[in-house]
């Protein structure tokens, strides 16, 4: 819009004029976008060490989930102990392509294992650690007795 001419106020002829149209800003100052940074940047951060500190092995034999960046922790359970599993894939890791894998065992410090975010398909995964977690019940004579009554 042209700034007004010299000696003439604008609407003086009347007629309303538009002096400003417009929506505010998103973020208000500098400080703000600052701070928008720095909290986006150290909770990128943060997530960053998470992902890095957790680290799964899942072979024919055994799942090994180590945590811990600085600290590690080792968790440990055998194939023929685990009973029961589930696949959560929701929108957001459908749409990234990852998902988890619940675990349910008869381990008693390990009653329940979650592997999160998995970067591959993890329905073709959940087939072969089915089919592996038979094979090794089958190899060391295990058999599961169901005492559930319905």
């Amino acid at each position: 819009m042209p700034l007004p001419k010299e000696g003439i106020m604008p609407g003086a002829s009347g007629a309303e004029e538009l002096l400003y149209a417009g929506r505010p800003a998103l973020v208000p100052g500098f400080g703000a976008a600052l701070l928008a940074v720095v909290t986006l940047g150290i909770s990128l951060l943060v997530g960053w060490f998470r992902t890095r500190g957790v680290q799964y092995k899942i072979t024919s034999q055994r799942i090994v989930i180590e945590r811990g960046v600085f600290s590690k922790r080792m968790e440990q359970i055998d194939l023929y102990r685990v009973v029961d599993y589930v696949v959560e894939r929701p929108f957001g890791q459908r749409v990234m392509g990852t998902g988890n894998l619940v675990l349910e065992s008869m381990d008693k410090t390990s009653p329940q294992i979650r592997i999160e975010n998995i970067k591959t398909d993890v329905m073709a995964l959940y087939e072969r650690l089915r089919f592996a977690t038979e094979q090794e019940k089958r190899r060391r004579g295990v058999r599961v007795v169901d005492n559930e009554r319905v």
